[in-house]
C-alpha cells in the first residue's frame, strides 16, 4: 500500500508520499516522488501501485523527454505523454500480469508548471492512462491508502490555504493513515512549488523528526473530545438505568 498526496493551492502545490514497500511480508524504503527539472520546466510524478509498472513507464518517458522536451510546454502535454508510456507499459505486461494473477495497477499524480502554463497545475492519472485536473473544489488528490485522511482533508484544505498550512495538513492526514495502515509508514518524502517559481524544493523527514508533531495532534485530539459540549448526550444518558 502508498499513502501519496498532491495538494494545490492559491501560492503553489505540495506533494507528500510514504516511502514503504511492501513485497510479500517483506519491505523496503523506497522513493515514490520522482522530479523533474529542465530549465522553465517544473513537474514531480508520484507513483502508487506496482512498482515494475512505474519503473518502466518513468524509463520510457526520460526517453521521450530527452526527445522531445523542448516541445512539451505545457504541463498536460507532459502528462499525455507520460500517459502514453504507461498505455504501452499495460500493452507490454498486462497479459503477462494477469496470467501470474496481478491486475496492471498504476496510479499517478503529476503536478508542476512549464514555461507556457498560465498558473501551476495538478493531474490524477488512472491506470487506464487517462487524467482529470484538480478542481477548486476539491483541491488535492491522494493515491494509495486515501480514505483515512480523506475527512480531514475535505475539512480543512481550500484553494486559499496557505502552503505552510497545507504541508500541516498533509502531515496529519499521512499520521491518520500511517496509525490504520500497518503497511504505509515513514520516512516521508515532501516536495513545494511555488507559483512561478521554476524551481522544486525537496526534503525527507524520519519520525523521529516529526514524533513531537504526532503526540501533540493526538493531545488535541483528546482534548478536544473532552471538550465537546454533552448537553445533547444527555438525551440518551439519562435513559440509562443504574
Amino acid at each position: 500500500m502508498t499513502f501519496c498526496i498532491g495538494m494545490k493551492v492559491k501560492d503553489g502545490l505540495i506533494g507528500i508520499a510514504d516511502t514503504r514497500v511492501t513485497s510479500g511480508f517483506e519491505w523496503i524504503s523506497a522513493r515514490k516522488i520522482t522530479v523533474i527539472e529542465r530549465e522553465r520546466h517544473s513537474m514531480f510524478i508520484m507513483t502508487s501501485g506496482l512498482r515494475s509498472a512505474r519503473d518502466k513507464a518513468l524509463t520510457y518517458f526520460n526517453e521521450v523527454l530527452e526527445e522531445k522536451d523542448e516541445s512539451l510546454d505545457k504541463l498536460y502535454k507532459a502528462v499525455n505523454a507520460f500517459a502514453e508510456q504507461i498505455r504501452r507499459v499495460s500493452s507490454e505486461d498486462k497479459e503477462a500480469l494477469a496470467e501470474a494473477g496481478y491486475n496492471f495497477d498504476l496510479n499517478c499524480i503529476v503536478g508542476g508548471q512549464l514555461e507556457n502554463d498560465m498558473e501551476h497545475k495538478l493531474y490524477l492519472v488512472y491506470p487506464q492512462a487517462n487524467w482529470v485536473e484538480v478542481t477548486l473544489g476539491t483541491p488535492y488528490y491522494a493515491i494509495g491508502a486515501s480514505s483515512y485522511g480523506k475527512p480531514l482533508l475535505d475539512r480543512a484544505l481550500t484553494c486559499d490555504t496557505s502552503m505552510e498550512t497545507a504541508l500541516k495538513i498533509g502531515f496529519l492526514a499521512f499520521d491518520a493513515t500511517r496509525i490504520a495502515a500497518t503497511n504505509v509508514d515513514f520516512p516521508i518524502d515532501v516536495v513545494l512549488y511555488r507559483k512561478d517559481s521554476f524551481r522544486l524544493v525537496q526534503h525527507r523527514y524520519d519520525v523521529d523528526e516529526l514524533r513531537p508533531i504526532s503526540q501533540w495532534w493526538q493531545k488535541q485530539l483528546l482534548n478536544s473530545i473532552e471538550a465537546i459540549p454533552s448537553e445533547w448526550t444527555q438525551a440518551v444518558i439519562n435513559k440509562i438505568v443504574l
